[in-house]
């Protein structure tokens, strides 16, 4: 079983076992056909991934690995809020007529700011902390920006991302504030994970720890049954995840550069029901 798999478990266990419904309250997300969408949850958990070890892949289902990296890249390089960039179809909920989801990710990511560095935004920024001073405590992102709140269809997520240099190992923290366990969890666990080589490759480092804190870890109610079979389950041995050592350009990685080998994966034959 890999070590995805085992947090995996450990923490649906917890959620299911000790966590709060929100039931009997009023809530935002809804199913498509108009019902609420409940969940319970645990507050505050933290998982911590180290990419010396293995790369943290899901083998109690497949995760798409290929789209969720197509995402972060859509986030992090392309600095984009335009659904028609993106390959996949997993943001087309939220996009409003012009085809955006507001002033969020991406797009925030892409906001020129004047640094003591020089007027870059935060991705250049956090690049040339790398190259030029890596022993930086200041390489911090920041997706959750207050005054554009407003003008964003959907609130950040994964929000904030922490850079850190031990020695030559590049490490990271992921905040989350909102986690939807089945749907989304080792989605962004494996793409920040990719992020993370990304940024290490672009600095000549190795890639080490994914920290990763989330506020509100749930599970939806219409997920339950769908968790429960998944816990019933032994996971495979973690795939073997490789960015081609040739590729340390941050801007010119694709998605291709990224190579998975002997990844082997329960099938779920389940259509998942997103809340939105």
């Amino acid at each position: 079983m890999s070590y995805a798999d085992e947090v995996f478990r450990a923490n649906c266990s917890m959620i299911l076992q000790h966590g709060v419904w929100d039931t009997g309250h009023a809530v935002r997300p809804h199913w498509p056909d108009g019902a609420p969408a409940h969940t319970v949850k645990c507050f505050g958990l933290v998982n911590r991934y180290d990419l010396r070890q293995e790369f943290p892949l899901l083998t109690l289902r497949r995760t798409n690995f290929s789209a969720a990296v197509d995402e972060i890249l859509w986030i992090w390089q392309k600095k984009s809020n335009r659904i028609q960039d993106l390959n996949s179809h997993i943001w087309d909920a939220w996009a409003d007529e012009d085809g955006t989801i507001g002033k969020a990710y991406g797009y925030q990511l892409g906001v020129k700011h004047r640094f003591p560095e020089g007027e870059m935004d935060q991705v250049d920024l956090l690049l040339h902390l790398l190259r030029h001073d890596p022993l930086s405590r200041r390489m911090v992102s920041n997706l959750f920006v207050h005054s554009d709140l407003a003008e964003m269809r959907l609130y950040p997520c994964a929000y904030s991302l922490t850079l850190n240099v031990s020695g030559n190992t590049l490490n990271a923290i992921l905040n989350q504030r909102s986690a939807d366990m089945l749907t989304a969890n080792n989605w962004n666990v494996s793409q920040y994970a990719a992020l993370l080589m990304m940024f290490a490759a672009a600095a000549g480092l190795q890639a080490g720890e994914l920290v990763h804190v989330i506020a509100d870890a749930h599970i939806y109610d219409r997920h339950l049954p769908l968790v429960e079979a998944l816990l019933q389950q032994e996971g495979f041995p973690a795939p073997q995840v490789r960015l081609d050592p040739a590729q340390t350009d941050f801007y010119a990685v694709r998605v291709e550069d990224f190579q998975v080998s002997d990844y082997r994966y329960h099938p779920f034959p389940h259509k998942i029901p997103v809340a939105i």
